[in-house]
């Protein structure tokens, strides 16, 4: 079972979709609350959304690079490979993060990002199925869950700005981060460096829950998916779910529900035959989240966001339904945007891969 899964390219497909709505509302100011992160503890729709992906690069990887394998593909050429991948991802992330330091007055410059994780995840989860065996990815999650709810006990606080993830990433990055507390100087970033680490294990339960698909064991997928979601609930009465800290309860949490939607993606496209509804996002997955971001810097610095959502959708829109519903319709309208780029692309064959 090595061909390509239409339901991984769905549900990865959806999962940028997903990505896209929550990143682009018209107004930040106006967005209903399941469309929005938790102010800092709790776990909304929204904050699924990127550990989704992790998880679905994790499968990705087990179909990509495991078939190869056992054919007899040279480890270091997949290693070279996956390096290199990784690598250009990151390099984009960083890159699109300087454009926006050089085109927007009121942005900084930030290191770590979005992409930036991607592309450490892919590195990390693709060696890990190139050179260990099975059992170690097992081991691989419980220590990064383990050492690093150690770590966080033994910063003292969970508090944003004052926990031990933070500490770090003002350490290393200094000010170049996401948000810099301009009274006392501590900074935060969403997507830092120690938090990276428990980031790596979303993408080793989609690892090993792509080995298992490949395997054809839906009931080890319902198992894992299950569990994952009680132990996740039970941990968090202790370390709340959390993504900026992406604490372990958080990682269960989410890869619980990740392997649950991927089972049940499975089943109704891949064995009942329903149409794969976001399958060209997800085979133009990066193209699609790294052109959205670039538009999400060229339309304020070129001066036309503001114009074109009160023109567009909150003139008429918001005396009707509501400042909120505008916001959504802005946001609607831009992943329809994204979906007619793909979708011609996948028409005529692109797909670009970094």
């Amino acid at each position: 079972m090595s061909k390509r899964l239409a339901s991984l390219d769905a549900l990865r497909g959806l999962t940028v979709a997903g990505m896209l709505l929550v990143n682009d509302p018209g107004s930040w100011d106006h967005v209903y609350w399941p469309l929005e992160h938790a102010a800092w503890h709790g776990c909304t729709p929204t904050d699924l959304v990127f550990p989704f992906f992790l998880f679905v690069m994790g499968v990705s990887v087990a179909w990509a690079i495991l078939p190869r394998l056992e054919q007899g593909a040279a480890p270091a050429a997949l290693r070279n490979a996956a390096l290199w991948r990784a690598l250009r991802i990151l390099a984009l992330g960083v890159a699109i993060n300087a454009l926006a330091m050089w085109w927007l007055p009121d942005r900084g410059m930030r290191w770590p990002g979005v992409l930036q994780r991607i592309g450490v995840c892919f590195a990390v989860v693709a060696a890990f199925a190139i050179y260990t065996p099975r059992r170690a990815w097992w081991i691989a999650i419980a220590v990064l869950l383990i050492g690093y709810t150690m770590l966080l006990v033994a910063g003292g606080s969970l508090e944003k700005w004052d926990n031990i993830v933070d500490h770090v990433d003002g350490a290393v990055f200094g000010p170049y981060v996401w948000e810099r507390n301009a009274v006392t100087g501590q900074v935060h970033d969403p997507e830092g460096l120690l938090s990276t680490l428990p980031s790596i294990a979303s993408s080793l339960f989609g690892l090993c829950a792509g080995a298992w698909l490949r395997a054809r064991r839906p009931r080890h997928l319902l198992a894992l998916g299950v569990m994952a979601v009680v132990l996740g609930g039970l941990w968090s009465l202790w370390i709340p779910f959390n993504k900026n800290l992406w604490t372990p309860s958080f990682v269960l949490w989410t890869a619980g529900w990740a392997t649950l939607a991927l089972l049940a993606c499975h089943w109704l496209i891949d064995v009942r035959g329903w149409p794969a509804v976001g399958r060209r996002f997800g085979v133009n997955a990066i193209a699609a989240y790294a052109g959205s971001e670039l538009m999400q810097v060229a339309l304020p610095a070129l001066g036309w966001q503001e114009p074109i959502y009160r023109h567009g959708f909150a003139d008429w829109i918001a005396p009707l339904a509501g400042d909120k519903a505008a916001s959504l319709a802005f946001a609607i309208v831009f992943v329809a945007f994204w979906w007619t780029v793909v979708w011609w692309m996948d028409r005529r064959r692109i797909y670009l891969k970094l």
